[in-house]
């Protein structure tokens, strides 16, 4: 990034040298993320994130229609949702859609299905594949929020069929405040922004030339290195869920027996409240979550372990660990050794667990 804040700090939509040395870096950087997805580099639509790929995708498709959604989704798509008619479809104990239930909900005036293809609490991968097929039955456009799955698992836009895929920079390396939208070549994509002919007018204001470019390197590393890296740290987090189930009683591994995304795992400790949890183990020197960041804060247990069937209390009993590139062997050992101390500290203190 740095070279583009310094160097290279000419806005790319500005046709002097300066402009369109920016303008060469965005096009690389739009290649990069392409390549990452499978798709075409003038199907990518740089966004400040996930949140607004997903809403870009939603407003942009289903604004007067009908939308149908799963009950499970980030709030960036529930919230996007919300604002127009839509049905939502739920999810089964595991974390798992039916695409049966999809099918049902469809009406004549539904315009978009949107389906996550990695939960982000849970880490189930969910049938895009079949839901997709369904759609084009039906002649529905169908959006993915990718952000959980992509760096985590490899993506084909292609593959997989979809109309409209979201990523976001900071889940696979790059800095906070850059994301992309897929937009499958053809689609009519009404925008949410309006101004100048940024993005082929998918999507005005001046890029983010150094965020992209970052989104764009972080895309080529995981080209480079995602496989090898998901399969690594999918052996830290079979290690760090056996041991903790193995050694504190009365835990459960919440989307046990689906298939999931290799660095996340999310486990109630009955009798613990998962806020109590969370600061005993920041005070050790562990960073870990009782649901999605962008839901810190709220009191209501997460949507996802309610939609999954959880009761209120064992959502309030459950923790999401997340792994990344930086995390080792050493490191979730100890990370087990704290959750041994502290769970049995706070078993001691609740009288309800006796």
């Amino acid at each position: 990034m740095l070279p583009l804040m310094t160097e290279v700090y000419g806005n790319a939509s500005s046709i002097h040298q300066f402009g369109q040395a920016a303008r060469q870096k965005l096009d690389a950087a739009r290649k990069q993320v392409a390549e990452l997805l499978n798709a075409e580099p003038q199907e990518i639509v740089f966004t400040s994130g996930g949140t607004e790929a997903d809403n870009l995708a939603i407003f942009g498709v289903a604004r007067g229609g009908h939308v149908v959604t799963t009950a499970f989704e980030h709030p960036a798509v529930l919230a996007a949702a919300a604002q127009l008619d839509h049905t939502l479809v739920p999810v089964d104990g595991r974390g798992m859609i039916d695409p049966g239930d999809v099918r049902a909900a469809l009406r004549p005036n539904t315009k978009v299905i949107s389906v996550m293809q990695a939960n982000n609490e849970v880490g189930t991968i969910q049938p895009i594949e079949e839901i997709v097929h369904i759609a084009l039955e039906a002649g529905i456009a169908v959006h993915s929020d990718g952000v959980q799955a992509a760096g985590k698992i490899p993506v084909s836009v292609r593959d997989l069929g979809v109309t409209l895929y979201s990523i976001s920079g900071h889940k696979i390396g790059a800095p906070k405040g850059v994301g992309a939208l897929y937009v499958r070549k053809g689609t009519a994509l009404k925008p949410m922004m309006y101004g100048g002919r940024h993005e082929r007018e998918r999507r005005a204001g001046t890029e983010n030339v150094a965020g992209a470019v970052a989104l764009g390197r972080a895309a080529e590393w995981i080209a480079e290195n995602g496989d090898d890296e998901n399969r690594r740290q999918g052996v830290l987090r079979d290690r760090l869920e056996h041991s903790i189930l193995e050694r504190i009683p009365d835990t459960r591994v919440n989307g046990a027996g689906a298939l999931r995304v290799a660095n996340t795992t999310n486990i109630r400790f009955d009798g613990i409240d998962s806020d109590a949890l969370l600061i005993a183990l920041d005070l050790r020197g562990f960073a870990v979550s009782s649901g999605a960041a962008c839901s810190s804060g709220a009191p209501e247990p997460s949507h996802v372990l309610l939609a999954m069937g959880l009761s209120r209390l064992e959502a309030r009993s459950s923790i999401r660990f997340s792994l990344g590139r930086s995390n080792t062997v050493e490191q979730v050992d100890a990370l087990v050794e704290a959750l041994v101390d502290s769970v049995t500290h706070l078993r001691k203190l609740a009288p309800s667990y006796a």
